[in-house]
């Protein structure tokens, strides 16, 4: 009886230990009025009122969407667009436990945190957009439309590739835990999840281009093709890569003080090879975007207002950050690096917006254009990630080192 209750007493203060653990670090850490807070918070209060209107009084009471324009600024950015920037996680994954390339071990961790939060925001923000929100499920069970819809296979590899990314991040929890036999177990899981991650991660990057492919009569033939689906997922690797690397920079200063030696050291060397690998990357979409190019015959289109936007596009922003890769990485120029990854951000933008948004139903006589309101609550979403992910790496081993006893534990 005494020991069941010495048991009794131990798991209570274990108890309290952990709950008084958790709420000190839900507490705020460094100053509060920075140049981010001061901007972030008055831009998210806006964007949670909007977001209660749309939700009290219909997507029509904020939005320009309608039954001929379905899918606006929230799906054409904060999906189709954030996805392919998150893709830098499963390259990443791919470069480390699969190639083996463990110059790159030292982001890893910070690259699946983006990935994983980028798809949360950006899954939750389909509920925005849905007439029904609650109708969301029928994504998951197949109703209405049956296990054979593209839009079925996407949303399944979007909530399996969360799980994914959730696993794979995992032993970062649990060292912010202590727990060391959960982060022996989650460790363990790791490989395989990555296999999984990656996997799905590739079907559905060209399941959203799929998705486009039956929109056939609705998309410029500039922007409509048969390879879209493959079109997408090499878009994503450098345009994910892009991510990373501006990422990369600005949480290197940011956090600088949780940056041991050795990561400062190899910094710049991790950038000039992510470098490298943007550039092969967009040489192999720039080569593909002439061959169809030539075999779809579009040469009439070209000198046409929609045919400039198009060079604009391809030149502007595909051309032009490929040959600063490519100069950057032979000359080691850090500052040519940064540049060609905002250059590359902004052409994946403007690609996913052209093909969602821009170039469909470009022969309309009424053209959609989003409100004040969507940009806001677009706004709204990015900055709320912003903070989570600030406050995770801020308490989490992501960037710093984990801690002593985890070398026990292999």
């Amino acid at each position: 009886m005494r020991t069941t209750n010495t048991q009794t007493v131990f798991l209570d203060n274990k108890e309290g230990k952990t709950f008084k653990f958790l709420w000190s670090e839900l507490k705020p850490k460094g100053k509060i009025f920075t140049p981010f807070n001061i901007i972030s918070i008055p831009v998210i209060i806006t964007g949670l009122v909007i977001m209660f209107i749309r939700f009290t009084q219909g997507i029509g009471s904020v939005t320009n969407l309608s039954q001929e324009v379905p899918w606006g600024l929230w799906i054409g950015f904060d999906v189709v667009t954030g996805v392919a920037f998150a893709g830098g996680a499963y390259v990443l994954v791919f470069m480390v436990y699969i190639l083996n390339l463990d110059k790159y071990r030292p982001i890893v961790r910070v690259t699946v945190l983006n990935g994983f939060l980028a798809y949360l925001f950006y899954s939750a923000a389909l509920l925005l957009d849905l007439g029904r929100p609650l109708n969301i499920i029928n994504v998951i069970i197949g109703n209405n439309f049956g296990v054979s819809s593209v839009l079925f296979l996407v949303g399944w590899h979007f909530l399996l590739y969360m799980l994914a990314l959730l696993l794979e991040f995992s032993p970062a929890i649990a060292e912010w835990l202590n727990a060391k036999k959960m982060r022996r177990f989650l460790s363990g899981l790791t490989l395989g999840a990555v296999i999984f991650g990656i996997t799905l991660s590739v079907l559905h990057q060209s399941g959203i281009g799929a998705l486009f492919l039956m929109a056939k009569d609705k998309i410029h033939p500039l922007w409509y093709n048969a390879y879209m689906p493959l079109m997408f997922v090499v878009s994503s690797v450098f345009g994910g890569i892009s991510m990373v690397i501006l990422e990369g920079s600005i949480s290197s200063k940011v956090f600088d003080y949780q940056l041991d030696g050795n990561h400062k050291e190899h910094h710049n060397s991790i950038l000039h090879g992510l470098a490298k690998i943007c550039a092969l990357g967009m040489f192999v979409y720039f080569f593909m975007q002439i061959v169809i190019f030539i075999h779809q015959q579009n040469e009439s289109y070209l000198f046409t207002p929609m045919g400039y936007w198009f060079m604009f596009e391809v030149l502007g922003f595909v051309v032009l950050p490929m040959l600063l890769f490519f100069y950057s990485y032979r000359r080691r120029n850090i500052l040519v690096i940064k540049v060609a990854s905002v250059l590359t951000l902004l052409g994946i933008m403007l690609n996913r917006m052209n093909v969602s948004i821009i170039a469909f139903q470009y022969d309309e006589a009424i053209r959609y254009v989003p409100t004040w309101q969507e940009f806001v609550v677009t706004l709204t979403i990015i900055f709320i990630e912003l903070w989570v992910f600030r406050w995770i790496v801020t308490r989490m081993p992501v960037l710093r080192k984990s801690p002593d006893w985890v070398k026990d534990t292999h």
